[in-house]
């Protein structure tokens, strides 16, 4: 298969700057690095190209031969190890801090860090959370200072190399026989001092800040599902880039329904007389009305199924249903005649010989077994 462009696979001009290439091939390098999808040949694949056209590129004399000659003018040492243009250790430890979260090397050698993942507990209704929404949300967090682009100095100034550690951010200790590599202790690793810190920041590159985002929740999202928002997270240092955003999903009781998985249970009072008769009830579902048809000697606790009335998960698979239970409710506040009616109606069922209450029956029948036994066993 024929190689792509060099260009094209960075999505740089021909003319693009040794600094074009290095922030595009980062950016490609963060998306597809293998730590960062694991068992995903195809993001490894993109990375090995994107690394190969780095390096040709970033390379003069390979680049030129490839200007004029394409692919035929570095076949046989495209991919090759040593080349004499861009510092290639360089841009992989700040990549790998941004990956890993570590320190890498900013621009001017200091250690830059990528911005700490925050977290947004959003609550939703159920009919939102199964139907999905866009909601906005206000998140306090640290951005970069836009009185000093982050550098933490004052305008006008720069930081300045730190003399401890000549700007490497480490100092070594010697102890007896050994030599012990620590943290320099003037300039906390950043390998610069600020010497006239930005008024506005007070040397720390980033201001705090409430920010307004949109976010937009997809349909089926349950309870303990995250959204994740990348680069809404606090700012990085010394231009390290920022964290990401989490939106915590947090579904509200409803006052009708509960959810189990992908299926909503619903209870549904019913009167007596049409736990005995039958009949027809309306029950309602999340997107509209439906006749529920009730057989006639009904028993509380009785299930009914709804087929794919429940719910869609964010997660794929089939939609759920809507679980109804039946709860027979004791009639209250009777009239005298009412009560009269229903002695009428207890003494007939008693004295037919017809079971008409085959639960309690069956009770009073495990009572009375039990009552025996317990006579043989005390004798």
């Amino acid at each position: 298969m024929a190689k792509r462009d060099y260009y094209e696979i960075l999505g740089v001009a021909k003319n693009a700057s040794e600094a074009d290439l290095k922030k595009a091939f980062r950016r490609l390098a963060m998306k597809h690095h293998p730590d960062r999808n694991p068992g995903d040949k195809d993001a490894e694949d993109k990375f090995k190209e994107a690394k190969e056209a780095y390096e040709i590129l970033t390379d003069p004399q390979k680049r030129a031969a490839y200007d004029q000659f394409g692919h035929a003018g570095v076949d046989a040492s495209a991919g090759g190890g040593a080349r004499g243009g861009a510092n290639f250790s360089d841009i992989f430890e700040d990549i790998f801090g941004d990956i890993f979260g570590g320190g890498g090397r900013g621009a001017g050698g200091s250690r830059v860090y990528r911005g700490s993942d925050l977290q947004y507990n959003l609550e939703l209704t159920l009919e939102e959370a199964v139907f999905g929404t866009e909601v906005k949300i206000r998140v306090p967090s640290l951005v970069e200072c836009g009185e000093c682009n982050g550098s933490g100095a004052e305008k006008g100034t720069t930081p300045e190399t730190c003399d401890t550690c000549g700007g490497v951010g480490q100092v070594r200790m010697q102890q007896g026989f050994f030599s012990v590599q620590q943290t320099c202790p003037r300039c906390h690793g950043t390998g610069k001092v600020i010497t006239s810190p930005c008024h506005a920041c007070h040397g720390q590159g980033r201001v705090e800040e409430h920010k307004t985002l949109s976010v937009k929740v997809p349909a089926g999202v349950d309870s303990g599902d995250r959204i994740r928002l990348s680069a809404e997270g606090e700012a990085g240092i010394n231009g390290g880039p920022p964290g990401d955003l989490y939106v915590q999903i947090h579904v509200k009781p409803h006052k009708l329904f509960t959810r189990k998985g992908n299926d909503l249970m619903c209870e549904v009072p019913i009167s007596f007389a049409a736990a005995a008769l039958g009949g027809e009830l309306e029950i309602p579902t999340l997107d509209g009305r439906v006749n529920l048809k009730i057989p006639e000697e009904t028993q509380s606790g009785r299930l009914f199924r709804l087929r794919s009335k429940g719910v869609k998960s964010v997660h794929g698979g089939a939609q759920g249903d809507l679980i109804c239970r039946v709860s027979v409710e004791t009639p209250v506040n009777l009239t005298k005649r009412q009560k009269e009616l229903l002695k009428e109606l207890d003494d007939t069922m008693k004295a037919g010989g017809t079971r008409h209450s085959p639960q309690e029956e069956g009770w009073l029948d495990g009572v009375k077994g039990f009552f025996e036994d317990l006579k043989f066993w005390n004798k």
